[in-house]
């Protein structure tokens, strides 16, 4: 059964004994995704508006980051997630994500998460968000997007979501100059991704973490 569990910087994450896999780093949830795939990925990118797709939507934590990011910029987001195995609302309601922020953003939080799937959805003047419940292995993808966050499980974990014929999926869907950011750096993702036209950097890690992936389609 998945449990609740509390990150070093206080935030909650998920814990799937099945998996032995946490969703977010045990050093701090909420300090890994800021940095990662805020700081990392959204602030690097030049897009506006910016046309984000994301593999694995989880809590919904990344999506919440970059709502508050799109206010607090207000900076036009379309925020595109797919996700196989939607969390029950009894997990979503014990996550504390949405009491690090002040309430005219964390109220984003629930309404991401009340948001219908497979159909789009406003969340606030600057961010509209679509969920798509299904499998990336085996859904077709369509649209052009400025910006990949890759946060599927391990390939260790979950080998088929990093396969080559993923990564060629995202590809497919990446612009020129798209970015694509995530925290795995194992030897195979980089390989994939090198393959399937995107040129990778490696960049320091968030703490626990020695470094993580930003890649330039070309």
């Amino acid at each position: 059964m998945t449990e609740i569990k509390r990150t070093a910087d206080g935030s909650s994450t998920l814990f799937v004994p099945e998996l032995n896999e946490h969703y977010h780093s045990v050093h701090g949830a909420i300090q890994e995704s800021e940095y990662i795939f805020i700081i990392c990925g959204l602030n690097f990118s030049k897009a506006c508006p910016v046309r984000i797709f994301e593999v694995g939507f989880g809590t919904g934590l990344n999506a919440f980051l970059t709502s508050v990011n799109s206010a607090l910029k207000e900076r036009k987001i379309y925020y595109t997630s797919i996700e196989k195995y939607p969390l029950q609302d009894c997990l979503i309601e014990q996550l504390n994500y949405k009491s690090f922020y002040p309430n005219e953003f964390g109220y984003f939080f629930d309404r991401i998460h009340q948001a219908k799937w497979n159909t789009w959805q406003e969340i606030s003047d600057n961010f509209t968000l679509k969920k798509i419940e299904g499998d990336i292995t085996q859904h077709e993808i369509g649209g052009e997007y400025d910006l990949i966050f890759f946060d599927a499980f391990g390939p260790e974990k979950q080998p088929e979501m990093w396969s080559d014929e993923v990564m060629r999926k995202i590809a497919g869907i990446t612009v020129h100059n798209g970015i694509l950011v995530t925290y795995s750096v194992k030897g195979e993702v980089k390989r994939g991704l090198r393959k399937n036209g995107f040129k990778v950097n490696r960049l320091p890690g968030p703490p626990g973490k020695h470094q993580i992936i930003r890649a330039v389609k070309f």
